[in-house]
């Protein structure tokens, strides 16, 4: 405490934009007469809230920032793979309809979110922020960190575009491709988290000169070694949920059109269920 001021402690900005945020979702999502918005949803941005506040508000921002990479790993995955996903979310589909997939938007977002491009381009530019020479040169000032992770957060949103689907209008990938979109997702990240984890010298200075200050058992290198265990984990446990997510839906759907279809062929005759083929029924 004695070493930070209570700005660098308590980031009070972050707080008020996430009352500000709070109040306009409140106002003209939850109570608008425009959008039906269910309780799950109120749920999902109210959690997602919660997670900035404690990451951003909070010393846990100092501590990731100046102390240990791998809280700072930790910081940058919630927030790219539940906070992103949660936001979305919590938004109804006629909100996306009328603010995001209207015909000023529509082509924009479509090229941003094309599945393949999102691919790459999110897992390849999350690797490259955490390669050590792009690292150890944005953390030299303030405002390149922010760009940095304003990107990531920005092809993010497309990334989970693709598999939460948010407009039925978007229908980049059936149920089939989003499982395999998830799989080779989750593949992509896997050679820069493996590297953290069997380097074995530092390769973060500014992390390297407060070593042990926090935990003293945790050297530089077990703290990247840390970090890359607990990016995979964090990456491995949204997309596991998001498969789960996307497999449930898709039987849900399969189901209701197995009953739609039997009843196109069922007829009633004298209180007898008949079940006709589909020629007797065109027919017919």
């Amino acid at each position: 405490m004695e070493y930070h001021s209570f700005y660098s402690l308590f980031k009070i900005h972050w707080l008020i934009l996430g009352f500000v945020a709070a109040y306009f979702y409140i106002k003209k999502v939850v109570h608008s007469q425009i959008y039906s918005i269910i309780t799950r949803q109120k749920v999902y941005f109210f959690i997602a809230l919660s997670l900035v506040f404690i990451l951003k508000v909070t010393p846990l921002d100092l501590i990731g920032k100046s102390y240990l990479f791998s809280f700072h790993v930790v910081q940058i995955s919630l927030i790219l793979f539940v906070v992103t996903p949660l936001f979305i979310l919590s938004f109804p589909t006629n909100f996306y309809r009328r603010h995001a997939w209207n015909h000023r938007t529509r082509l924009f977002i479509k090229i941003l979110s094309h599945p393949w491009l999102t691919l790459i381009s999110f897992n390849g530019l999350l690797s490259l922020y955490f390669v050590p020479a792009i690292f150890n040169f944005l953390h030299t000032s303030v405002i390149l960190t922010s760009i940095a992770q304003i990107i990531l957060i920005a092809h993010a949103i497309f990334m989970w575009w693709v598999i939460i689907q948010p407009v039925p209008e978007l229908k980049n990938f059936d149920y089939i491709l989003r499982a395999a979109y998830i799989f080779f997702a989750s593949l992509a990240l896997f050679p820069i988290g493996l590297y953290f984890i069997i380097v074995q010298e530092a390769l973060f200075p500014v992390y390297s000169v407060v070593s042990g200050s926090i935990i003293p058992a945790l050297t530089p290198i077990y703290d990247q070694q840390l970090a890359g265990g607990l990016l995979k984990i964090i990456q491995m446990f949204t997309y596991a949920y998001a498969l789960l997510f996307i497999m449930f839906s898709w039987g849900k759907q399969e189901q209701a059109m197995e009953g739609q279809s039997g009843e196109e062929h069922i007829r009633y005759v004298r209180g007898v269920v008949v079940h006709l083929n589909k020629d007797d029924d065109k027919g017919n």
